[in-house]
């Protein structure tokens, strides 16, 4: 999710900072300065809001990032549930226009998850999230993707959009409509191909067991 160059480091005292804040994760997780990596960006949708990712070599399993929103120091773990995001949808507040409601899209369907991971975005095969693969398994996937599009406004000023959507080991055509306030309704889905043999790996949280969700 945002795997691109718009990532900052923190670093020195700030990380040091940010760590005592942050504390031990899941009850399971014990970050370090030395060894866990994080880094923050801005969102388009936010004025004041920033997303801050950790990373850490020693953590298992080791797709784990884990990821918080942060508002005037106070942070909000995107823990895989909504109302961390509409915590802060309402607070901030989100603004949501035709030029980032993609973005935004991308954002909580990565974040909201169900029970067999994150619904996962899919518009082409260099998305980072997506899982390895052998080659016949990237031409069946391949084949189907697209970008996701803006449709435009209903009579309720919500943008329609559409997406192809990875989810557990399949994938399918959404339907979506982004309200205002941040909330989103999947309206319909189309199934494309069911019973992949891979599935996205990208876990956010420890359940209690320590298991990744």
């Amino acid at each position: 999710m945002y795997e691109d160059d718009k990532w900052n480091p923190v670093t020195g005292e700030e990380l040091t900072g940010f760590l005592e804040q942050v504390g031990k994760i899941d009850g399971v997780l014990d970050p370090s300065a030395e060894t866990t990596k994080v880094e923050w960006r801005s969102l388009p949708f936010f004025d004041s809001v920033a997303m801050i990712r950790m990373r850490d070599e020693n953590w298992m399993p080791k797709e784990l990032t884990v990821y918080y929103l942060t508002d005037q120091g106070t942070l909000y773990r995107l823990n895989g549930t909504s109302p961390p995001i509409h915590d802060i949808n309402a607070k901030a507040p989100i603004k949501v226009n035709d030029g980032n409601v993609l973005d935004y899209l991308r954002f909580f369907c990565f974040f909201v998850r169900g029970e067999e991971g994150p619904f996962l975005i899919a518009e082409d095969m260099d998305e980072p999230n997506m899982p390895e693969m052998d080659d016949k398994m990237k031409a069946v996937i391949g084949g189907s993707l697209r970008p996701a599009s803006f449709e435009g406004k209903n009579e309720q000023s919500h943008w329609l959009c559409d997406a192809v959507v990875f989810y557990s080991n399949a994938l399918f055509i959404a339907n979506f409509s982004v309200h205002p306030s941040g909330m989103i309704e999947m309206l319909d889905d189309e199934p494309i191909a069911s019973d992949l043999s891979v599935r996205v790996n990208r876990p956010v949280a420890l359940d209690t067991e320590g298991k990744a969700k």
